[in-house]
């Protein structure tokens, strides 16, 4: 049996889910650019209140068989329009995030659109590429979540 995955917009009662899936130590190390303190609920809570009301920013919850299980993001903070998404644990393996990055990427014909990994999140790379992104470039930078500088890959998809 596959899970069925769906979007759909951000609810209130959404972030206390994300922000434990966020925090979870495996999630932190994997994301790698966290909050300084993942465990802050009011910083996590004043940075969504910000993300939500920004109308230049896609917000979407990934749903496994009505289940929250993660959420996904188009935003342009750094310049150029970007693909984020996290999925809690529980979550990850089963090819959840190739599948909602497909519906969400369906959603938001932004072209092109980029997304940055650590270069040893191979899972996450492995999702981009499947969905028609290619790494174009590399960088460094300091991820709270590591307490250290850490090489990523930049990547890009063009076409819808």
């Amino acid at each position: 049996m596959t899970d069925h995955v769906t979007l759909r917009p951000i609810a209130d009662g959404d972030l206390p889910i994300l922000f434990e899936q966020q925090r979870a130590p495996a999630a932190v190390w994997m994301s790698a650019f966290t909050a300084k303190d993942p465990s802050d609920w009011e910083t996590f809570r004043a940075h969504w209140a910000k993300v939500l009301a920004d109308p230049n920013v896609t917000n979407r919850t990934i749903l496994v068989d009505g289940q929250v299980a993660g959420s996904i993001a188009c935003h342009a903070w750094f310049g150029e329009p970007e693909v984020s998404y996290g999925l809690g644990q529980e979550f990850w393996g089963r090819g959840i995030a190739t599948r909602a990055l497909a519906l969400f990427l369906a959603e938001v014909p932004t072209r092109p659109i980029h997304a940055r990994i650590v270069k040893d999140n191979v899972a996450s790379q492995r999702v981009l590429e499947r969905n028609g992104f290619t790494i174009y470039g590399e960088d460094r930078g300091f991820a709270e979540g590591r307490g250290a500088e850490v090489e990523e890959w930049l990547l890009v998809r063009h076409a819808q």
